[in-house]
């Protein structure tokens, strides 16, 4: 009787026992059958097909210049049944995961330090300077940004000339400040250096009384009283017609020349001060004109350029920028007034190398164990955004007044990392409405898109600013999508 097949899969053998025996099938001695031919005691079989080890395509290379790593999934699989237990495929013959791959070769950049200067001082300490850049390919200059800030040599260095000799040095007393009465005089004291030279140069008005640490006691007057005569006429605060509005429209002021005079109609420095009448006053002659949108602009006054315009947004007036006034669909804009380092989204670039830690307590440091190779990293200023007007939300993806200053562009309240998946986000964002009448709604929510993405965001109490710091491994944070970035009225 034929055994089963040696193996499970793939070729193999198969074994009968073979005896020689009577016509009854009792067994006896070989020898009996010695003048017979003897039958297999083996013949090759066939089990079902084995599993074997198969790879999808290699990955993107994990460095876009210099060299890094491939990945590929490795799995086990039966023809006709598809995936299978890695256990039942041959460990040693398992195919690689990784492989080293190799961009294009990195750019270095350099920090190249001129020659120093002279020094500033023509005695004593001074300082000395000297141009520092940073440099790239064929000592091409960029920007200081693409060079390591930790490892810039010092552009400026304190530096000694010979010892200095002070001395007072006084100017001639001004006339009295009084035609009558009691009045005083000035001059100009100030504290000079004698350089070895003899050429004198000013080290530090002192006007007041305290006196320089360098000069000699004791400090030369800076001002005396005088008399010319005594005063014999009265004086009166004599004040002229109010100007005109310096606004045409919306709040503006009125001014008029206040002067003191005596009764001989003289100019006089003796009235009181306390007594003294307004110079200024506010004014409003009429409320602005003002309309719904720039189209409306555009139509009711025939203005094609682009600029500052009175709106009304939500039973307010605002000032909104019109931009593509020349065109069918202008379009409105928020300048922010309290300007563009307030107002910024950044994608941080660096990327730990155990992602699994936060260092520094989260604090950001240049000397991290990190690559900055993030490929999605960027810095976006804004120094306009972009207004719905009929929803009130901030469109942040138009970036027509923004500037980007670091890698990829960032959409405006946009921030993200690819630095740790320890709650430990780097990314920032900020935006500064104040000045502008409006504010962050507080249905504005921020949601979070990637791995492990940390969420951080700090509110002012009237809504006007808002700070953010999010990230992950890899990921950022946006306006939730069911409202958006939507702003009110202040």
């Amino acid at each position: 009787m034929l055994s089963t097949c040696s193996v499970s899969c793939g070729r193999g053998t198969k074994q009968r026992e073979i005896a020689c025996v009577y016509q009854n099938q009792t067994k006896i001695e070989e020898e009996h059958c010695g003048h017979l031919p003897r039958p297999r005691t083996e013949k090759a079989c066939r089990a079902q097909g084995c599993p074997s080890w198969k790879a999808n395509r290699w990955r993107e290379c994990s460095v876009t210049c210099g060299v890094g790593s491939q990945n590929r999934d490795v799995y086990c699989r039966l023809k006709g049944t598809g995936r299978v237990r890695e256990d039942l495929c041959d460990a040693q013959q398992r195919l690689a995961i990784v492989r080293p791959c190799q961009s294009a070769e990195c750019t270095h950049y350099t920090w190249v330090a001129g020659e120093w200067e002279d020094c500033n001082a023509t005695c004593g300490e001074g300082m000395r300077s000297r141009k520092v850049g940073c440099m790239g390919a064929g000592m091409t200059p960029v920007q200081d940004d693409y060079c390591e800030p930790s490892s810039q040599p010092a552009s400026h260095q304190a530096c000694k000339a010979a010892p200095c000799h002070y001395m007072w040095t006084s100017g001639q007393w001004s006339q009295c400040s009084s035609s009558c009465g009691v009045g005083y005089q000035q001059r100009m004291v100030s504290c000079s250096v004698v350089p070895s030279s003899q050429a004198l140069r000013s080290y530090a008005a002192a006007q007041s009384s305290s006196a320089s640490p360098h000069c000699p006691e004791p400090h030369p007057p800076g001002s005396r009283p005088c008399l010319l005569r005594d005063c014999p006429h009265t004086t009166y605060w004599k004040v002229g017609q109010w100007s005109k509005c310096s606004q045409t429209c919306g709040a503006g002021v009125v001014e008029r020349r206040v002067e003191c005079m005596t009764s001989k109609g003289h100019a006089s420095k003796h009235c009181r001060p306390s007594e003294r009448p307004e110079s200024q006053a506010a004014c409003r002659d009429r409320e602005c004109q003002s309309f719904a949108s720039c189209r409306e602009v555009q139509m009711r006054l025939g203005v094609k350029i682009d600029g500052e315009y009175y709106l009304k947004v939500k039973s307010r007036t605002l000032q909104i920028y019109c931009a593509e006034m020349h065109t069918d669909f202008p379009k409105e804009f928020v300048t922010l007034r309290s300007g563009q380092t307030d107002n910024y989204s950044e994608v941080y670039g660096h990327r730990l190398v155990n992602p699994f830690e936060c260092p520094y307590n989260g604090s950001r440091r240049q000397d991290c164990d990190c690559r900055n190779d993030y490929s999605a990293a960027g810095y976006t200023l804004f120094h306009k955004v972009r207004l719905d007007l009929s929803s009130l939300r901030i469109m942040i993806t138009d970036l027509q007044f923004s500037q980007t200053l670091l890698g990829r562009p960032v959409p405006f309240a946009t921030a993200g990392d690819c630095y740790s998946a320890a709650k430990c986000p780097q990314g920032q964002f900020s935006i500064n409405l104040i000045g502008t009448g409006l504010k962050v709604a507080e249905a504005t929510k921020w949601t979070s898109q990637g791995n492990y993405v940390s969420v951080k965001v700090h509110r002012s109490e009237d809504g006007a600013r808002i700070y953010g710091r999010c990230g992950g491994f890899c990921g950022k944070c946006i306006p939730q999508a069911h409202n958006g970035l939507l702003l009110q009225v202040h």
